[in-house]
């Protein structure tokens, strides 16, 4: 049962690296990030709703008045984390954003598991679990300096955002992933790339203490499809009033639903591979330890990544893989053994 668990952790990480993907063909249709989080998001809901009547858990929505308030509070992160992939992507590049993301993630897991933060039972810090930590730092690192430009996008126009060294259906990459990194960074404005960079960190790290904070709910509600529902409908009041004030203080274009006619059938997946993440990383954290339900789950991420960028599947650029990258998944793997063994 026990490496039931571990593969479960794998998997879903590698449907955070689909949902990430699918996510920017949304972006693409809708023009708004706010907009393309929201929709996802309520896709997310949605699903989660069907199957908690279909399996009877629906009822224990009963229970929610009496749950202590800041367990109703993860679905939080989830706008924070769809929409940041959003907006990093095109700015910082895939792998980059990711680096962030990982390593707001295993410091925040970190965190929980040796303070005993949230209800998660305390576990004290051990050689093994540094060295491995190290290793998934060290491990994206590696891939990420290891990355080059991308040789043909199967997608026709530029990404969302419309980042450099992504050219058109047919063409090829002429920027390098940092130049092209630079050069967006340069004319996005906004936060500037100390922002970018501490935006992807924290929304990193706000995905284990969502698994924890839904975590503490479940044990409220007893039902996991149920207290998933709850997470998400919060999460899709939280992006949808944020859309709302930012299409009345014209920071955001108004949501062009015209093209999700347009949109490849798959774009609509993001919601799916979501609520599939957020169940289950709910469910493990209590069981393997948010540290190494991260571990996992990041492994799980950048496999499937690099197979997405390898063969430039979900029309993304492609990437093939090269010596330093391996090498770097080789370190994230051997730092999750070292996470789960000690």
């Amino acid at each position: 049962m026990h490496a039931l668990f571990l593969a479960s952790a794998l998997l879903v990480g590698c449907l955070l690296a689909v949902q990430a993907s699918v996510n920017l063909q949304l972006n693409k249709a809708v023009g708004t990030p706010y907009g393309a989080s929201t929709l996802q998001l309520g896709v997310a809901t949605a699903l989660l709703a069907l199957l908690a009547v279909a399996v009877g858990a629906i009822g224990a929505v009963r229970l929610v008045p009496g749950v202590p308030f800041w367990h109703l509070l993860g679905g939080l992160a989830s706008p924070l984390y769809i929409t940041s992939g959003i907006l990093l992507f095109p700015r910082l590049g895939a792998l980059a954003a990711a680096g962030l993301f990982v390593t707001g993630q295993m410091f925040a897991s970190l965190g929980l598991d040796l303070f005993g933060l949230f209800g998660i039972a305390r576990k004290p810090l051990s050689v093994g679990i540094a060295l491995g930590a190290l290793a998934v730092l060290a491990g994206i690192t590696v891939i990420i300096r290891g990355q080059r430009p991308a040789q043909s996008p199967p997608a026709a126009g530029p990404a969302p955002g419309g980042a450099p060294g992504t050219p058109a259906r047919g063409g090829t990459a002429t920027v390098t992933a940092p130049a092209a990194t630079a050069a967006a960074v340069r004319r996005s404005g906004g936060l500037g790339q100390g922002g970018w960079i501490l935006l992807g960190i924290v929304a990193g790290a706000v995905l284990p203490v969502q698994g924890a904070v839904n975590a503490a709910l479940r044990k409220d509600i007893h039902e996991p499809v149920t207290t998933a529902m709850i997470s998400f409908i919060v999460a899709t009041i939280t992006i949808a009033v944020v859309l709302l004030v930012l299409l009345a203080t014209r920071r955001t274009p108004r949501p062009q639903l015209g093209g999700l006619r347009t949109m490849p059938w798959w774009g609509w997946l993001g919601g799916a591979c979501a609520a599939a993440y957020v169940t289950a990383t709910f469910t493990l954290i209590p069981t393997i330890g948010a540290a190494t339900t991260v571990a996992l789950t990041v492994t799980g991420q950048q496999v499937a990544s690099a197979v997405i960028d390898n063969y430039g599947f979900l029309r993304l650029p492609r990437r093939p893989l090269t010596a330093p990258r391996l090498s770097g998944l080789a370190l994230l793997i051997v730092g999750s053994v070292l996470v789960q063994l000690t």
